[in-house]
C-alpha cells in the first residue's frame, strides 16, 4: 500500500466516527463490521471491542486488541505489508478495542484452495507467524485482495513468550530462508534494540501492547531464525496445528 494512501487509511481509522453495520458470527471474540468515516473519507473497518474478548487461560485478559496492533506494527517494521492497517481506538459503540481496515476478498478462497502459485507466496507469512509465534493461523486467516496482495487478519492470540506456534501452513519446513526475507528479519531485530537503556521506537510503541517479556521472546524468535537459516519444523513433537483448521 503507498504510503500516502496508509496514512490516509491510519488517520481515517484513529479519527473517524465508528457506525456498526453488522457483526461476525463465526468467531470466538465479538467482532464488527463498522463504516469509518473522516474529513470525507468514508472506509469499511474490523473493530474487536476488548469487552468482547472471551477470557482465555494462558493470554492476559482484554490484550487481545492490543496483540492485533502489535502484529500491525511488526508487519510494518518487516516492510512486508502482510497485516492490514490496524489502531486501537480508546473509544469506540462498544468501548475500546482494535479496528482494522476492511479489505474485500473472496471468503470462498483461503489456505486450502489455494493454487501452488499463491501458496509458494507464503513464505514471508509462515516467517511472520513464527515470529509473532501466532497460536491460532487458520486456513481462512489468508486473504487476497482485489489487487492479488495476500493480507494476514486475525492476531489476537500472538506474541506469548512460550511457543504457542499453531499454523496450517508448513510447506516450507526445513527449507533455507531467502536471504531477501532474512535479510529483512536482520534489520527488524536491530530495529528492537534499545541504546543506554531507552527502548527504540519500535521498542516503544510495541510496548503499549505487550510486556517487556513478550517484546524480549520476539527479539530473541528473531534471533534463533537468524541462527538457524532455515524454516523450523517442529509438526511431530508438539500439537502444530489449530482447531478448526479453517
Amino acid at each position: 500500500m503507498p504510503t500516502n494512501r496508509a496514512d490516509s487509511v491510519l488517520g481515517t481509522l484513529r479519527k473517524g466516527t465508528l457506525t456498526l453495520k453488522g457483526e461476525f458470527l463465526w468467531g470466538s471474540n465479538h467482532t464488527y463490521l463498522a463504516q469509518v468515516e473522516h474529513a470525507g473519507v468514508v472506509l469499511l473497518g474490523v473493530y474487536k471491542p476488548t469487552r468482547g474478548e472471551r477470557p482465555l487461560w494462558d493470554f492476559p485478559q482484554s490484550t487481545l486488541a492490543g496483540r492485533e496492533v502489535a502484529a500491525y506494527l511488526v508487519s510494518e517494521a518487516l516492510r512486508w505489508e502482510l497485516v492490514p492497517p490496524t489502531v486501537y481506538r480508546s473509544q469506540g459503540p462498544l468501548g475500546p478495542g482494535s479496528l482494522q481496515l476492511f479489505v474485500e476478498h473472496d471468503p470462498e478462497y483461503h489456505y486450502f484452495n489455494f493454487s501452488e502459485a499463491d501458496r509458494q507466496r507464503l513464505r514471508p507469512a509462515a516467517l511472520f507467524d513464527l515470529l509473532v509465534n501466532n497460536a491460532d493461523r487458520k486456513s481462512t486467516h489468508f486473504i487476497i485482495g482485489a489487487d492479488r496482495h495476500i493480507w494476514l487478519i486475525d492476531h489476537g492470540i500472538c506474541f506469548h513468550v512460550e511457543n504457542k506456534l499453531r499454523t496450517v501452513v508448513w510447506d516450507f519446513a526445513g527449507e533455507a530462508i531467502p536471504e531477501d526475507l532474512s535479510a529483512d528479519i536482520k534489520a527488524f531485530r536491530v530495529k528492537l534494540d534499545s541504546s543506554a537503556g531507552t527502548p527504540s521506537t519500535l521498542a516503544a510503541s510495541l510496548r503499549a501492547y505487550l510486556s517487556r517479556g513478550e517484546i524480549a521472546a520476539l527479539a530473541q524468535r528473531a534471533e534463533r531464525l537468524l541462527a538457524a537459516g532455515r524454516f523450523p519444523d517442529t509438526r511431530f513433537n508438539r500439537r502444530p496445528y489449530p482447531w478448526p483448521p479453517v
